[in-house]
Parts: structure tokens; sequence; C-alpha cells
């Protein structure tokens, strides 16, 4: 009963992608559980570059059967553009599984999601305007459209109704917009039907069956720890739970048949949109790393915020998903300086705090208190074993682990799908 969690334990951005793809060919269904359009997966196989904003990643590895779980929320335009382009380039897609009881993203709850951020201003949150909060606030407000409502067309348009009701007194009486027509909503949700209907599958039954029969699930969070609704930089956050608990609500597996938790942890940090960022850079050296790096967002396209790697941030991903092991990413990314801060620890009111605080002001004036490590200049992308690190990588990777309290298990030295190092097996 292998059942793997795999998760970013910082921001996001942290290489998923990669590691899933890894593990990929080794694991029979890689689930997405959480999150939509707004978390994108870079993947590099040979000389070819894939971008994956909805999809989990393993619907790159032949024999691995894709999920999407019932903890997603889907916007079918994007699903059918993003499978589209992958069967263009001769990826097979026909295994992809997709929860009943996932809801879908509408196209009023893009558009409620544009012009609620636009209205914030200066308090505006950060998010991608895809309507992914939205989505999850009607599925909380149980006003929500699941893809199983697709085929009852007296349901769909119940639940239209309802939650137009509501969405167009505030979208032309606050916000001075036009009002939306429910059968203009039916009917393109209708229109994705049949396109579905070979996908949609009882999610929970299948991959609780395929544990029973102790095949290999993956489950893929998107986002990262910091970003989670409930444990993250509230309220500069995301709609739903990317932490390890999240892969069980998210796909109905129970916590029992968890049996190993793998966070991914960049060499570095770095986030997407607003909210506090202790470690965050803004000279050189932090253009250097976002250069270096390629850190600019699959999904957003914006740039990503910079900064040194956070230690008290691992530990607490650590502590709140039960990590059994760390993925390193991008430590050839850090190849060139002489040396390398580390946060240790923060100062917060003249006091060294060793853990994350739990108050939101306390956090915001956060200042890193860094520790510096040695540097390297050598080229490591090609190295296959710990071994063939210069000393100070290995060291450098040695006083991660021994500050964020798991062991590292793999590292990546280059965007490939084969420069990575495997210092322990995930299975």
């Amino acid at each position: 009963m292998p059942a793997l969690v795999l998760l970013g334990a910082q921001w996001g951005d942290e290489g998923k992608g990669k590691a899933t793809d890894l593990l990929g060919g080794s694991v029979d269904y890689v689930v997405r559980y959480q999150g939509g359009n707004n978390a994108g997966h870079t993947v590099v196989v040979g000389d070819q570059k894939y971008a994956l904003h909805l999809l989990p990643s393993g619907i790159l590895s032949p024999g691995c059967t894709p999920v999407i779980g019932n903890g997603v929320v889907v916007d079918p335009s994007v699903l059918f553009s993003e499978l589209s382009g992958l069967n263009e380039r001769g990826v097979d897609t026909s295994k992809l599984l997709i929860s009943g009881n996932a809801h879908i993203i509408t196209p009023y709850n893009v558009t409620v999601d544009k012009v609620t951020e636009r209205f914030l201003g200066k308090r505006k949150i950060g998010t991608t305007g895809r309507g992914i909060g939205p989505t999850y606030a009607d599925k909380i407000n149980r006003v929500g459209i699941r893809v199983q409502d697709l085929y009852d067309e007296s349901i769909l348009t119940q639940k239209v109704e309802a939650a137009l009701d509501v969405k167009n007194q505030m979208l032309t009486k606050l916000y001075n917009r036009r009002a939306i027509a429910v059968d203009q909503v039916v009917e393109e949700l209708l229109g994705y039907a049949d396109k579905l209907a070979p996908y949609v599958a009882d999610t929970v039954l299948v991959l609780n069956q395929a544990l029973d029969d102790d095949k290999v699930v993956l489950f893929e969070g998107g986002q990262g720890t910091l970003l989670d609704i409930d444990h993250g930089t509230y309220p500069f956050v995301t709609s739903s739970n990317p932490t390890a608990g999240g892969a069980c609500t998210g796909a109905g597996v129970g916590p029992t048949k968890i049996s190993r938790v793998i966070g991914i942890l960049k060499a570095y940090t770095t986030r997407v949109g607003a909210g506090p960022f202790p470690t965050e850079l803004f000279d050189e050296d932090g253009e250097a790393l976002r250069r270096s790096g390629g850190e600019r967002g699959v999904t957003t396209g914006r740039d990503r915020r910079c900064g040194w790697f956070d230690a008290v941030i691992a530990r607490y991903a650590t502590r709140v998903n039960g990590l059994t092991d760390f993925f390193l990413t991008k430590l050839d990314v850090l190849t060139g300086w002489e040396q390398i801060p580390v946060c240790v620890a923060y100062e917060i009111d003249g006091k060294r705090v060793e853990e994350l605080p739990y108050s939101q002001s306390d956090f915001h004036h956060a200042k890193p208190v860094y520790e510096m490590l040695p540097g390297w200049s050598e080229d490591i992308s090609k190295a296959k074993s710990f071994s063939e690190l210069p000393k100070n990588a290995q060291a450098y990777v040695k006083a991660l682990e021994e500050m964020s309290g798991a062991p590292i298990s793999a590292i990546g030295v280059g965007p490939g799908r084969d420069e990575t190092i495997e210092i322990n097996s995930f299975l």
C-alpha cells in the first residue's frame, strides 16, 4: 500500500513537477488533490519542455494514470486546451481520470475574481484572476457546480440560478458591471459535457481499490505549504489545502494509507504575489537568482520574488506536513557565490525567534538572522552522486538537512529529467 504525498515546502514553484515526473515512471497513479490552473509545473523531458497548469505531471509518464481528484477546481476550457496541446506533441492523454465531485470554475467565478481583486486596490491578495478563490467560496457556500452536474440539465440550471441570484446583485450594484445571463452560462457548461464524459469517474473508489491492490499512488499538491488556506501566510494564501492533510480530503483516501510525505525545497526561496517574505532580496543578488533560476511563474508569467533559503520555513513545513523526506531542487543555481547566506532564525522586536511565529503581525515584522556558508564555483550539472558534488556543495546540503528536520533524499542539479542525484529511494 505505497501511497506517497509530494508537496511544496515553501511558497510554491519549488520544482514539484520535476520531482513528480521523476517518480512518475515508477508509480501507477499520479493524483492532483487541490488547486486549479493557478498552479503551474514545468517538466523537462529530453530537449522538450512542458508547461502544465491543471493536469497532473504524471500525464507525461507512459503507463501512469493521471487523476484529477475531488479537491481540484476545474476550468474546462483550460483543461481541453492543455489536453489538445499535449496531444499535438504526441502525448497520450486518454488515461486521464477526473472526479465527478470536482468543482467547475464557471465564467462568473472568473469575472468575480477579477473585479473583486481590482476593487481591493492596495489591499489586493495577488490572485491569478482565474476564478479559483470564488469557486472554492461557492463550494463552501454550497452553491458550487460539480462535474457531475453537467449531466443533469435541470439541476445545473437550478444551481447556476442560485449562484447568480446573489452574484448579479453584487456585479450590477456594487461593481457597476453587466448582469450575467443564466441561460448563457448553462449552455456553455453543457457544451463541455460530452467531451468530459470519457474522463469522469468515481476516483475515490478507483484510488482506494488501487491501494488495496498494492499499486503505487502519488498525490501531487499544487502551490506550497506557506500558501495553505489554514497553515499559510493568511490572507496571502490560496483557497485550498496543499499541505499533506489536503491529500486525504482532496482525493478521498484515509490518512492511514499514506506511507511517505515528501517536501520539495528550492535551494533558495521564491514566492509570487503579495505577502510577507523575510529573506526577500531587492539587490543584485536577488536579480541574479531570478535570472539564473529562470524565476518566472509558469501559469502567471509574473517574475517571482527571490530570496535566500529560509530554514525556519523548512522546519515549519516538516512539522505541519509530517515530512519524511525532502527533495532539494535548483542547487545548481547557487553555483558561483563565494558565500551563501542561510536564514536560521528571525529577529522580532529585538528577540531571536527560532520557529515560525503564529502571529501574522509578528511574521510581517520578522527580520532574517543569517548564517554564512561557503559557496562553490564548479559546474554541478553533470554530478550523478552526492560524492561527485564539490565539498562546499555537499556541506551546504548537509547544513540545510540538519536545519530543516528531515533527510534530503534527492537533489536537483539542473532542469532536465536526468539531472537529479538520488540519495535515498522514495519507493
